[in-house]
């Protein structure tokens, strides 16, 4: 059963929303305001986020990242048309996707469906990591398991990643040494069906650059080649 929660101060979009969702047999809770948000969680703590970004107490870009700085609950953020400012920045603190008011609400429910995919969450995970036989590969110290979806430092504690993060950093251990296009990264790290840009790319390298670079601002790792893409610009080994 997944447990949606709908952060919206728009009590008739809620309402549409909630209907769609529970069609889907989902549980849903709702909140209208920044400060109801703890309670809700606390009421049922939910799979998945759909977080405006425009709401009456608190700013919503704060919340989500406030809320990925505790948690890697994925977050799908809810923006006005033309906010194209709200929604990379909402990449950056770590939202996983974005939907652009008024969206049709079949077209919300294929992009929910997508990141729980995606993340492996609740009724859409894959079979347990314990089943399988893990994927894990080593880079530079340190270690991802692409089949449990964990990532480790080179001290051996783990790594919060978004989806897309996680996606991004698997394309780049799947092909070390090898020159991605933002094209060919957007393939690999975008929602189904989901709109896409170019600046998400460089967004998601900045997330992903602050979290295993030693130091961000000279990368040594994910190393941008002008004109041509990324690479990842060290050895990988599978375990």
């Amino acid at each position: 059963m997944v447990n949606v929660l709908i952060v919206d101060d728009d009590s008739d979009i809620r309402e549409i929303v909630r209907y769609e969702l529970e069609a889907q047999g989902w549980r849903v809770e709702e909140a209208g305001s920044g400060a109801e948000i703890g309670d809700a969680i606390r009421r049922m703590p939910p799979d998945l986020i759909l977080l405006d970004l425009r709401l009456p107490d608190q700013d919503g870009l704060t919340i989500a990242q406030r809320l990925r700085a505790t948690s890697t609950i994925p977050i799908i953020m809810l923006t006005g048309l033309g906010g194209d400012v709200d929604r990379i920045i909402g990449l950056e603190m770590g939202a996983d996707d974005y939907v652009v008011k008024p969206f049709n609400t079949r077209e919300l429910v294929a992009r929910i469906k997508a990141v729980l995919r995606r993340t492996g969450t609740a009724e859409t995970q894959a079979p347990p990591p314990d089943a399988l036989d893990h994927d894990c590969r080593s880079f530079g110290g340190w270690m991802i398991d692409l089949t449990a979806r964990v990532l480790e430092s080179p001290t051996g504690q783990p790594v919060p990643l978004t989806n897309a993060e996680f996606l991004l950093l698997e394309a780049f251990v799947k092909a070390p040494r090898h020159i991605l296009s933002r094209d060919q990264l957007l393939e690999r790290t975008r929602s189904d069906g989901g709109e896409v840009f170019d600046r998400t790319i460089d967004v998601l390298i900045l997330r992903l650059r602050r979290k295993i670079e030693p130091n961000p601002k000279a990368p040594q790792l994910i190393r941008t080649e002008r004109g041509a893409g990324y690479v990842l610009d060290t050895d990988v080994r599978r375990l």
